[in-house]
C-alpha cells in the first residue's frame, strides 16, 4: 500500500504530516480542489491556444520562457532546460533543435566550460515571447481572484 507520508514529485521527496485524530476530506475540499485544478486547466488551455495562435507549439513557448526566465543568470544548457521542463534530457535536445531551426534560439559553448553548449534567445524569440507573456499576465490577472480563494480555502486550518 502506498504511504501518503512520503509523496515524491520529481526528484523533491514531500513529506505530509498526519495528526494522530482523524481528519477527513470534507465536501467543501472537494469542491475547492475541483474548482482550483479547473482554473489550472483554463489557463493551461489558454496557454497553449495563445502559443499557437502565435505560431509556436506549447512546448516551445515553454522553452523560451524557461530560457527568458534566467536574465541575470548563467546561461542555461540543454541538461538545465530539460529540468525546467520536467522532460528527459533528449527531449529537450530535440525541442531545441527544432527552436533553433525556427530561429527562436543560438546554441554558442561555453567560454568557462567548453564542453557546455549555452542557450540564447534571438530577437524574434524576444518578440513572440514578450506578446505571449503580456497576454499570459493578463489572464492570470484575470483568473488570479479565483486561483487566490480556492488556495486560501485548501489552506485553512480545521479545528
Amino acid at each position: 500500500m502506498f504511504d501518503w507520508g512520503d509523496l515524491f514529485i520529481g526528484e523533491t521527496a514531500m513529506r505530509t504530516t498526519r495528526n494522530k485524530r482523524d481528519k477527513r476530506v470534507a465536501d467543501r475540499d472537494y469542491k475547492a480542489l475541483a474548482t482550483f485544478r479547473r482554473a489550472l486547466r483554463q489557463f493551461l488551455a489558454f496557454s497553449e491556444s495563445a502559443a499557437r495562435a502565435a505560431g509556436i507549439p506549447p512546448k516551445q513557448h515553454q522553452a523560451l520562457l524557461a530560457i527568458k526566465s534566467r536574465v541575470g543568470e548563467p546561461a542555461v544548457t540543454v541538461g538545465e532546460l530539460a529540468q525546467d521542463l520536467l522532460i528527459a534530457p533528449h527531449s529537450a535536445a530535440e525541442l531545441v533543435n527544432r527552436l533553433a531551426r525556427a530561429g527562436l534560439v543560438t546554441r554558442h559553448r561555453s567560454p568557462a566550460e567548453r564542453r557546455k553548449v549555452e542557450l540564447a534567445l534571438t530577437a524574434r524569440a524576444d518578440e513572440v515571447l514578450r506578446a505571449l507573456s503580456e497576454a499570459h499576465l493578463a489572464e492570470l490577472r484575470a483568473i488570479g481572484p479565483l486561483l487566490i480563494q480556492q488556495l486560501q480555502t485548501i489552506q485553512q486550518q480545521r479545528d
